[in-house]
């Protein structure tokens, strides 16, 4: 019985703890260098001596830098309320339009979910050429609402095809039986569908706040004032000036720009894991 349980304790070992583990550095390294890069004094980077894996003189002045002579405040907050606002465009109108690909039956239907997808396959660089035109036709160019119109342009396909393979996990039955008993098909739906459909939601809301947090080309080509820019826009422009890189300042803004969306997925990463893996209610 001991050989047995010695096996089974080393057979995990190696098939499961250690795989996990090697991961989980793999995973972690890129936050690992982004703070010791932060912390490190600034003429470290100057020197080829010193291992980039670690710090042997450290300073909070690249924290300073970044806080007091940059507006990255402002950047956050322009970052979280133009990601906030293109999330809620693009989950609305993946939520109506997931759900009416999935349930109503018209011609065409098929094909028109299979096109929604294909235009998110479209690449943004070549979007932005027509964009840009119709943002400076209304007016909108140096302004957040650029941004926050023209990211679910990237954000909404996505979020249409993946609800809709969400509804269709979730039986009709439900819905059936609802009308049945006098409701109509907007009030089974924000009262049951909805409801059932939390992780699915949640999960393509992840993905667009996300890639609306990160996204570089529009933010660059949209917005030209400094207080009006988003946190990688605002990073590089400031702190790269002409062939002269401010790596401390630099890695403190990318550590600190990356934790609200590690905050999102650590709070709702199981949502995530469930929307994206599929599958409501089994019936």
């Amino acid at each position: 019985m001991t050989n047995i349980l010695g096996e089974t304790y080393y057979k995990r070992l190696i098939v499961f703890y250690i795989p996990l583990f090697l991961f989980l550095i793999f995973l972690l390294f890129p936050f690992y260098f982004m703070f010791i890069s932060s912390i490190k004094d600034p003429l470290e980077f100057m020197e080829q001596t010193v291992p980039p894996l670690w710090a042997e003189r450290t300073t909070l002045e690249n924290w300073k830098t970044l806080f007091n002579d940059t507006m990255f405040i402002p950047w956050l907050i322009n970052s979280l309320v133009i990601a906030l606002g293109s999330t809620a465009i693009s989950l609305f109108c993946g939520v109506f339009g997931g759900y009416a690909l999935s349930r109503l039956q018209f011609v065409g239907s098929t094909s028109l979910g299979v096109f929604i997808f294909v235009t998110y396959l479209v690449p943004p660089a070549l979007l932005f050429i027509p964009l840009s035109d119709l943002v400076a036709l209304l007016g909108l160019m140096d302004n957040r609402w650029s941004l926050i119109l023209s990211y679910p342009t990237i954000m909404a396909p996505f979020c249409t095809w993946l609800l809709m393979g969400y509804f269709k996990t979730i039986p009709t039955d439900l819905e059936d039986c609802a009308r049945v008993d006098g409701a109509t098909r907007f009030q089974a739906f924000y009262k049951i569908i909805v409801p059932l459909a939390v992780p699915g939601i949640l999960s393509a809301g992840i993905f667009s706040f996300t890639l609306s947090w990160n996204e570089f080309l529009y933010s660059l080509v949209f917005i030209s004032s400094p207080e009006n820019k988003t946190v990688p826009v605002g990073v590089v422009t400031a702190l790269i000036r002409f062939d002269i890189f401010d790596w401390g300042a630099i890695m403190s803004g990318a550590l600190f720009g990356c934790i609200p969306v590690a905050l999102i997925y650590s709070f709702f990463v199981e949502y995530y894991v469930t929307g994206l893996t599929g599958g409501a209610v089994k019936g």
